[in-house]
């Protein structure tokens, strides 16, 4: 994704979770996708529907993390 991109996606993602400490990362090897975090810990991953120019956001959720 391109640097403006990220900028873009990580306004919407600080303002609609209301969280300043949400930070969307370049993927090294990647460019249709981009790394979700809020603070140093890893959320997920943005991708980039070319064809549209759509947005999804996947996000694992292990089963330790529920405990």
């Amino acid at each position: 994704m391109k640097p403006d991109e990220i900028k873009k996606l990580e306004a919407f993602f600080k303002r609609t979770f209301k969280n300043p400490d949400m930070q969307v990362k370049a993927r090294p090897r990647k460019t249709d996708s981009a790394e979700v975090y809020v603070g140093e810990e890893f959320l997920g991953i943005v991708f980039k529907d070319e064809d549209d120019g759509d947005y999804n956001f996947s996000m694992a959720i292990l089963d330790i993390d529920l405990n």
